[in-house]
């Protein structure tokens, strides 16, 4: 009896230890109920924690932390085998591309996504956001042509699938926090070929246009410099001609004064001034010279 009592008690114990699930921190458990009228529609949400799970439930963890995946072409990235995205362009040419999402569920609605969806989040993140993402990719990509998704266009590519991603599971508590392409988009080698070469040549002409814009650039300044030398020459001369024609007023301003100056008197009087007394001793009387003495 005693053994009897002893073994119910470990089998009970036993029991116990495999019913007990475990919610880790950072998640979100949702308990599904799998038998009665109720299966697979209630569902309770369980916070972190120990908790028995029944044989006719169903433990779902959902982490509330961001999630980070990469859809790659490479097969020793995350899964083996080819998850890159393949989409067209207007034209019709055939693209593909790695694809890095990153994105966190709004606790608030875990139940609400279990709902909808009734998968796990790696279900989740593998079918339903894929499929979501990769319908987007090639609406957004109909409307672009390859030289714009490969080229100079590759940053709106992104941004407007990110807003059409978003727009459809946001508002279900699948929060999109960022969308990028990893690497370059892949496209037939004979067309990266020649995008290349229309870009390079494209550069040349942009390199010569802004060589001739520095050479009309110099050209203008060194236009406008002998200009200011030229005006700067002129504005001298100008001085020098107007600092000769004062000089000359004046000295003709005084020539005129002294002429008015002068008379008959004032000479006699300069003679008078200038005589040291000595009658001259040679004189003429209109041709002839004659010695006084």
């Amino acid at each position: 009896m005693r053994k009897f009592k002893l073994l119910a008690i470990v089998s009970v114990f036993a029991l116990t230890l495999v019913g007990c699930s475990k919610v880790p921190a950072g998640n979100v458990g949702v308990k599904v109920y799998l038998l009665g009228t109720n299966k697979g529609v209630d569902h309770e949400e369980l916070g972190v924690g120990r908790y028995w799970i029944g044989i006719n439930e169903e433990l779902y963890l959902f982490p509330t932390y961001q999630q980070n995946y990469v859809w790659t072409k490479d097969v020793t990235e995350g899964s083996e085998s080819d998850e890159s995205i393949t989409f067209q362009t207007k034209e019709g040419m055939s693209c593909n591309a790695d694809i890095g999402i990153s994105y966190h569920l709004d606790a608030d609605k875990i139940s609400d996504i279990f709902q909808k969806y009734r998968k796990g989040i790696d279900e989740i993140t593998d079918v339903f956001v894929r499929n979501i993402v990769r319908d987007a990719i090639n609406q957004v990509a109909s409307n672009m042509s390859v030289q714009d998704v490969y080229g100079v266009g590759k940053q709106k590519f992104i941004s407007d699938v990110s807003v059409l991603v978003k727009s459809q599971l946001d508002p279900n508590g699948i929060i999109i926090d960022k969308l990028s392409l990893v690497g370059e988009i892949r496209i037939p080698k004979t067309v990266r070929d020649a995008l290349n070469q229309k870009v390079q040549a494209t550069q040349r002409a942009q390199q010569r246009e802004n060589e001739l814009r520095e050479a009309e650039a110099q050209a203008k300044k060194a236009e406008a410099e002998a200009r200011g030398k030229a005006q700067a020459n002129i504005a001298r001369a100008e001085g020098e001609a107007k600092a000769i024609l004062v000089e000359a007023e004046a000295q003709a301003k005084a020539n005129r004064l002294l002429s008015q100056s002068i008379t008959p008197t004032l000479v006699k009087y300069k003679q008078i001034e200038k005589w040291d007394g000595k009658l001259p001793t040679v004189t003429s009387d209109g041709g002839t010279l004659v010695n006084l003495k």
